[in-house]
């Protein structure tokens, strides 16, 4: 059975579409229908919603790609945060992948598996128990990202609230400390973004003849990831 409340985080942390937008009411619906938030949480979801619904479709993409995509602090993509372009990704990424596989799920040739709503939408395919689990196997990324998107006032800092009050376990205050050590630079420091992107290229597998800038386009392009199964969040109930 569908948890659906992880397909609608999915959904609220893609890229924003029209789709997207007109989705909305839908989405707030299956939340209800669920009721898995706590009621402070979901309020402040609703936020982020109504930010979605009413906004500059061209805004609401431009500050997608300035926070999620140009930011590295603020990267989606899970594993960038404790292997960033280590060989210890390489082997990350196949486990991962192996896992939705075995769940029969399927992913775009420019996906990458540690894309935060690709996770998502495969924690909705899975029974409450192992789904709480494993949302709370990166709490502590989560937790950081939510507190740099709090320092920047973001309506996003929403949907990383949830998904710590879904999970079953809560991030330890060292390991969140820790990651927010890390440079995080605003998204109009241009020159402070290009340091932060500047690691020793390190690839693996059979990828292993791009470059840093292969690999930052790849991510930017899954970043794009259209919003998973909008239209049917709620009809799903």
């Amino acid at each position: 059975m569908m948890i659906r409340t992880f397909k609608v985080l999915s959904a609220l942390l893609a890229y924003p579409t029209v789709e997207l937008r007109a989705a909305i009411p839908e989405l707030a619906a299956a939340l209800d229908a669920e009721a898995l938030l706590p009621a402070a949480v979901r309020r402040r979801l609703q936020g982020l919603m109504d930010d979605i619904a009413s906004g500059d479709l061209y805004d609401l993409q431009e500050r997608y790609v300035l926070l999620f995509d140009r930011t590295r602090s603020l990267s989606l993509h899970l594993f960038e945060h404790v292997h960033g372009e280590s060989r210890d990704r390489g082997q990350a990424m196949i486990d991962l992948k192996s896992l939705y596989e075995k769940a029969e799920l399927a992913m775009d040739a420019a996906e990458l598996p540690d894309f935060l709503p690709l996770f998502l939408e495969f924690l909705s395919t899975r029974p409450r128990v192992e789904a709480y689990d494993l949302v709370g196997q990166p709490a502590h990324i989560l937790a950081a990202l939510a507190e740099r998107l709090r320092k920047r006032r973001s309506p996003y800092e929403a949907a990383f609230r949830a998904l710590l009050a879904l999970a079953a376990a809560q991030p330890k205050a060292d390991a969140v400390a820790a990651l927010m050590t890390a440079p995080d630079p605003d998204a109009a420091d241009l020159k402070a973004l290009d340091a932060a992107w500047e690691d020793a290229a390190v690839t693996f597998g059979p990828d292993a003849g791009k470059s840093c800038k292969d690999e930052l386009i790849a991510k930017i392009r899954a970043g794009r990831r259209p919003a998973p199964g909008v239209a049917d969040a709620a009809r799903s109930r």
